[in-house]
Formats: C-alpha cells, sequence, structure tokens
C-alpha cells in the first residue's frame, strides 16, 4: 500500500464525503511544517463554538486554514424553528404575479441546469461582541433564481420577489392602537431587479454534499455579496407583487440608523436620522489567526464584502505604520477574501494587531469611532484590533 501524506488523505477523505468530484487543491489547508499558532489574549475564558443543544453555531477563526469553511464548522443561527422537511413530498410554490404559476420538486429544481458559487458571508450581527464568529464561506451549488423565475414567466406588472421560508413563530405585528399576536413565516423580500441578474441562487448543496438541516435543507436562497439575512433557508414559496414586502424581517427587525447632518447626537434638531434596510455587505476585514515558523510570523485574515474588487489590505502592529497584506490568489468574486501578513522582528509580550480593507472605488474600512454616527448595532464592518502574546 502506498504511503498517502497527510494533505493526500484529507483530499481523499474530503473527496469521498463528497461523492461528487474531486476537491480543488485552493480548497485544502496550506499545512506549513512547524508553524505553531500564537495565541490570542482577547478571547473569553468560556468562549464555545455554540449551545449543547445545537441551536446556533459560531466559527472559531482560530481554525480557518483554507479557502471553504468545513460544514461541520460553518456557521447557523435562525430566528424560529428548524423544520425538518421531507425531500420526497417537498415542494417549491411559486405563487401571486407568474404567468405560470407552479409548484416544484426538488427533482424539478435538480434538472435544470445547475451552477456553483464560493460565497462568503456574515450575519449581520457580526461583530467583536461574538468574535466575528458569525461569518463563513462555503461553495454553494444549484439554480439560478432568474431561470426559475424565467420558466415560470413573470407578470409585467411584478416588481418584488419575496421569498418564504417553511420556519415560523410568534410575532407582535403593532399597528397605531393595535398589537396583532400572529404566526409568520420567516420571509425576505429582493426587488425584481436584483432576483434578474446571475449571482442569485436556489442551492440545495454545500460543499459539495446535500445541505444540512442547520443550513435550509432542502432547498435555500443565495445572494452573493448580502448579508446572511437575505440568504432564506427552507425556501418554502417565491411570491411576486407589484408593491414593497413589509415583513417584519424585512422592514422592521433588520434596518440601521444613521444619523445625518448636525452633531449625530440623538437629541440634536439639525441631525436627521435615516433608516435603512440590510441588504448588502460592507467592507471588512477580521485578523483571524496568528502563526509562527522558526523566528518569523504570518497573521492570517479575510475579507468580506459585496464583490467589488479590492485595492488593499492592510496591517498594523501597535502604533507602526500600515503595512500592505497579500491576498491570496484562489479568492473569488463573492469569496471571503484570505490575505497574509509576514511579521517579522515581534519582540516578547503582548502585541495589538489590526487590520483594515480598501475597495476599488477608494470605500476605506472605518475604525469604531468613524461609525459612531451609526445608531443601531447591525452591520458593523468597524476595524477590530486583536491582542496576541509572543513568548520570550
Amino acid at each position: 500500500m502506498n504511503q498517502l501524506t497527510r494533505r493526500d488523505t484529507l483530499k481523499l477523505g474530503l473527496t469521498t464525503a463528497a461523492g461528487l468530484a474531486l476537491i480543488p487543491e485552493w480548497a485544502l489547508p496550506a499545512l506549513a511544517q512547524g508553524e505553531v499558532d500564537v495565541p490570542f489574549t482577547d478571547y473569553p475564558a468560556n468562549f464555545v463554538t455554540g449551545p449543547a443543544d445545537g441551536a446556533r453555531r459560531v466559527l472559531d477563526l482560530r481554525k480557518i486554514d483554507r479557502l471553504l469553511t468545513p460544514t461541520d464548522q460553518f456557521f447557523f443561527i435562525q430566528h424560529y424553528d428548524k423544520p425538518q422537511l421531507d425531500p420526497a413530498t417537498y415542494r417549491l410554490k411559486l405563487t401571486g404575479l407568474f404567468t405560470k404559476p407552479a409548484e416544484l420538486s426538488l427533482a424539478d429544481l435538480q434538472s435544470m441546469r445547475s451552477t456553483d458559487v464560493v460565497n462568503g458571508y456574515e450575519c449581520s450581527g457580526n461583530s467583536p461582541r461574538g468574535m466575528q464568529g458569525l461569518s463563513s464561506c462555503g461553495r454553494f451549488t444549484g439554480v439560478r433564481l432568474r431561470d426559475v423565475l424565467r420558466g415560470a414567466g413573470v407578470d409585467d406588472k411584478a416588481r418584488e420577489v419575496v421569498f418564504f421560508g417553511a420556519d415560523k413563530g410568534g410575532e407582535d405585528v403593532v399597528f397605531r392602537q393595535q398589537t396583532l399576536k400572529v404566526q409568520q413565516q420567516f420571509a425576505r423580500s429582493i426587488t425584481l431587479e436584483n432576483a434578474m441578474k446571475p449571482e442569485p441562487l436556489l442551492a440545495w448543496a454545500l460543499n459539495g454534499t446535500p445541505l444540512g438541516r442547520d443550513h435550509g435543507f432542502p432547498l435555500r436562497v443565495i445572494m452573493p455579496g448580502w448579508y446572511g439575512v437575505a440568504n432564506v433557508k427552507w425556501l418554502s414559496e417565491i411570491h411576486l407583487q407589484e408593491n414593497r414586502f413589509l415583513g417584519n424581517y424585512q422592514a422592521r427587525w433588520y434596518r440601521t440608523v444613521r444619523a445625518v447632518g448636525g452633531t449625530g447626537e440623538l437629541n440634536d434638531p439639525a441631525t436627521q436620522f435615516v433608516e435603512s434596510e440590510v441588504s448588502k455587505l460592507n467592507l471588512k476585514s477580521v485578523i483571524a489567526r496568528v502563526r509562527k515558523s522558526g523566528d518569523a510570523h504570518t497573521v492570517h485574515g479575510f475579507v468580506l464584502n459585496d464583490g467589488t474588487p479590492l485595492r488593499s489590505v492592510e496591517v498594523k502592529v501597535d502604533e507602526g505604520p500600515w503595512q500592505r497584506a497579500t491576498l491570496d490568489p484562489a479568492n473569488t468574486q463573492y469569496s471571503w477574501k484570505l490575505f497574509s501578513y509576514r511579521w517579522t522582528g515581534a519582540t516578547p509580550g503582548e502585541h495589538t494587531l489590526v487590520s483594515r480593507a480598501t475597495d476599488a472605488n477608494g470605500v476605506v474600512q472605518p475604525t469604531a469611532a468613524e461609525l459612531a454616527r451609526k445608531k443601531t448595532f447591525l452591520e458593523d464592518n468597524s476595524q477590530f484590533p486583536r491582542k496576541v502574546m509572543i513568548a520570550s
């Protein structure tokens, strides 16, 4: 029997598990011999990736070693239950302003031309409070949303595309003096213009295997370049309508309030407060781990954004200058963008490392102070200083 390297063994195991195709080299970890992790001192002592009941999972960034997040580490979170759907009886309902309303089985969808997209995204509530763990990157397989819409015929009056998940729960809908207690499905919407772009996907597989229940089996929406809330799981219905959709998780729960003009203070009459829905990813970089090899250290991290090309990623050590990092050539338009920075001359003791990204349009990742005019906690894309301890 031929002797296999650790890398060959890993690749063989992933290929067998996927049962579909060989895993490309760029999806595998770079296992540098002799490297060791440098400990962060900013992780809470009680940090865990999820509760024992499996209600949610966050990613431990210290384990990132490849472009694709392993499925058993991929983050997930939801607002309602996690429905158990039978693939044999599953039907995706196409309702509203379709010229040919339909109900499609999983087999119907999988008989259409499929495509893959590598998509890196985060929950809009991802922040330093959770050690940025509500983020991951995976390869999703499915059918383009626009192909499904075109197949059922889109009425000329249609303007809004609403996605309903099978997950549901109780909500209080407040209307003036009324409070209606109702059962609602999770739902989000996008404009028909966005739906007809080539990127949105109706996905049935993650990293080469069928979606698990945690990730929306048997079908979910994937909106590359958007926050996770747009990627509706357990998709049960697509509804076309003329007017804007105002569901709880579209118009009320997922919004950001920003101060415009004046001092930005809540009691300043010269300041205007503008509310916007959570949609496309804001530019963000995060340092994930530091590795030591000999006398040198390598700082590793990732960038999330809406797919706009990057101009640069930089790293700063303590109060030193910004230094340019190197982007991984395996990055794709909608993947998270892995980067690395070679840090030489590190002295013993605690150090502060921070990264910032700049895109091709000149947008620079802000500091926390520069986000002071954002009055709500969602969409926190501020620079994230990290603390590491270099041994003597």
